[in-house]
């Protein structure tokens, strides 16, 4: 079976190639917009440019049975389009929708696309977020996954293509970005952490642990047609993370007990709203349907993975050093 993964030169695609060429009956293409000066492991890889609805894709499709579609214009830091919304839609619905619509014609049997948790919502009260939670996306991004999603299931039923749709919470590892990377660096500081009345849930996902899950909805024939929530064995508070990523670092963390509202107010003031509610509300999703319907099982604990985190990234910064 020959796989294509886009976005393969990415914090996930990277991963999920090496994860791939483990399994002996998978060849793997990796898409990435330019070819690296170096390998990415045993992956043929093939350059496509910028995603968009012009993007050619023939050569990265050329006998390829399954996609899995990683590639996207994920949270910017540092936005400088005047129209995000917009800049989204052209790289996660238009280049999605062109990439099926050419790997229709090329032969497709199946079509796995990672979206967001974001697009059923960004926090919960007491209640997970299952596969039949509403819609209900609360930012730009995650806008443009809900759109993409709803556009491939369109073309899949007219096309009889397989589409699978797999909603990721937060994916972390030692090298992951965003406010995962924060934590770490906060952590590694030693600094007091004024997190000790935090007592929320939050589903997570190990970066190990997605790309088995991902790896499985490739090939498992109960995947066809389906939307699945996927995350660790269990859900953590911001304290037992810290804690966990502490331990894995070989440090105490010391968490200072600030009342949560007073962190709000100063973080609303400051213009850091969405962090907060990143890292201090919760977030639970329901992820009983991929183990259920596909008997899978995350390969390592959350507790494991946080720790391991931890101490692949005390490495890092050793090395670095």
């Amino acid at each position: 079976m020959k796989v294509l993964v886009t976005g393969a030169g990415g914090f996930i695609g990277q991963a999920l190639c090496k994860c791939l060429e483990g399994a002996e009956d998978i060849e793997v293409v990796g898409a990435v917009r330019a070819l690296p000066a170096q390998a990415l492991g045993r992956s043929q890889l093939v350059a496509v440019g910028d995603i968009d609805e012009h993007t050619d894709w023939s050569q990265a499709l050329a006998g390829v049975s399954v996609v899995v579609h990683l590639a996207a214009r994920a949270h910017v830091l540092n936005e400088q389009s005047k129209d995000p919304l917009t800049e989204f839609r052209r790289v996660n619905v238009d280049g999605a929708l062109a990439l099926f619509q050419q790997a229709i014609d090329a032969g497709l049997k199946r079509f796995v696309f990672i979206s967001s948790i974001g697009v059923v919502g960004g926090s919960t009260q007491g209640k997970p977020f299952t596969e039949t939670t509403p819609p209900a996306p609360h930012a730009d991004y995650a806008c443009s996954k809900f759109e993409a999603e709803e556009a491939l299931k369109a073309l899949s039923q007219s096309s009889g293509v397989e589409l699978v749709i797999v909603r990721p919470p937060l994916v972390y590892a030692a090298h992951a970005p965003g406010n995962f990377a924060r934590l770490l660096k906060l952590v590694a500081l030693g600094v007091p952490l004024p997190f000790g009345y935090v007592s929320n849930q939050r589903s997570m996902v190990a970066l190990e642990n997605l790309v088995d899950f991902i790896a499985l909805c490739v090939c498992h024939p109960a995947a066809a047609g389906e939307t699945f929530h996927v995350s660790d064995d269990e859900d953590v508070s911001l304290p037992q993370m810290l804690t966990l990523l502490g331990r894995g670092m070989g440090r105490r963390v010391l968490l200072l007990p600030v009342p949560t509202g007073l962190m709000a107010i100063g973080a609303q003031l400051v213009g850091k709203k969405n962090v907060y509610t990143q890292l201090c509300g919760s977030l639970q999703v329901d992820a009983s349907k991929s183990r259920l319907l596909l008997g899978w099982r995350p390969p390592i604990s959350a507790e494991a993975a946080l720790m391991q985190a931890g101490e692949h990234f005390k490495r890092s910064q050793r090395h670095d050093g």
